[in-house]
């Protein structure tokens, strides 16, 4: 039975995560907490949104590739593409190798530079290369592979959200939601998330999925991670922008990681 303040923070996470029709009711940090913590949630539904318009078509006898970028699609779409935006103008922050002040405001720009443009193109190629491979092999596992990559890249954002990592700017999503999230807590959701997930691969394929499926959540993690820390040295902590850059990180690195065969 949720609480008022789990729903709040359910509310928050779509209402901020996705285009659905949710409206916020409360835009303050337990809001923002119980948001970030539920943005894993957000990630199982635009993933599973994103198979169910990808497997029609392969019944349809559409080719894997296609299906592939359907499943790339429907995530932007049901994000407004504001996590590929935010990946485009990370990238041409960090690109520019200006100070801070001015690499915040190229970002705030809304203009994409060719660094943003060259990534939008290497990340958009890369996840579709990846989820066309896997639903080639079976489209069980590539309804899976999409859950698990938009998974990932939403809780890239619990743990980017976690206490000790600081806003860029004063104001933005960036600042409503950075720091809002007990150490202890992200942790645990990323372990949880972690864990489940594998289980369903191992119950759904095998066990070999086990190790698939819990390696692309980690290297999607430590990827995002890695990203993280380098935009806080950069920039003197997070945004909006940001933020979006680590979903797409982590989305591609554990598509990447589904695609392949391990064990």
């Amino acid at each position: 039975m949720f609480t008022t303040a789990a729903l709040h923070g359910l509310r928050f996470a779509f209402g901020t995560l996705s285009v659905l029709p949710v409206r916020v009711t409360r835009w303050d940090r337990e809001a923002a907490r119980g948001g970030m913590l539920a943005a894993p949630v957000v990630g199982l539904a635009v993933g599973g949104a994103a198979a169910l318009t990808a497997l029609p078509l392969l019944a349809l006898g559409a080719a894997p590739l296609l299906a592939a970028v359907a499943a790339v699609a429907v995530p932007a779409v049901l994000t407004r593409g504001l996590h590929l935006d935010g990946l485009a103008d990370t990238a041409d922050g960090l690109g520019s190798g200006k100070p801070a002040e001015d690499a915040l405001r190229i970002m705030k720009q809304s203009d994409i530079g060719p660094f943003g443009v060259l990534t939008l193109v290497f990340v958009v190629l890369g996840q579709t290369a990846a989820l066309a491979q896997v639903y080639g092999e079976s489209w069980a596992r590539g309804a899976f592979a999409t859950a698990v990559s938009a998974v990932a890249a939403r809780l890239a954002l619990t743990l980017a959200a976690r206490a000790g990592v600081p806003a860029a700017r004063p104001e933005g999503l960036g600042a409503a939601v950075a720091g809002v999230v007990p150490v202890p807590r992200a942790a645990g959701a990323a372990v949880a998330v972690v864990v489940v997930a594998a289980a369903v691969g191992g119950l759904s394929f095998g066990a070999g999925e086990i190790l698939r499926t819990g390696c692309a959540l980690v290297v999607a993690l430590v990827a995002a991670e890695s990203l993280l820390r380098h935009c806080t040295r950069r920039f003197g902590g997070v945004t909006g922008d940001v933020f979006g850059g680590l979903a797409e990180t982590a989305a591609t690195a554990a598509v990447v990681v589904m695609s392949l065969s391990l064990g």
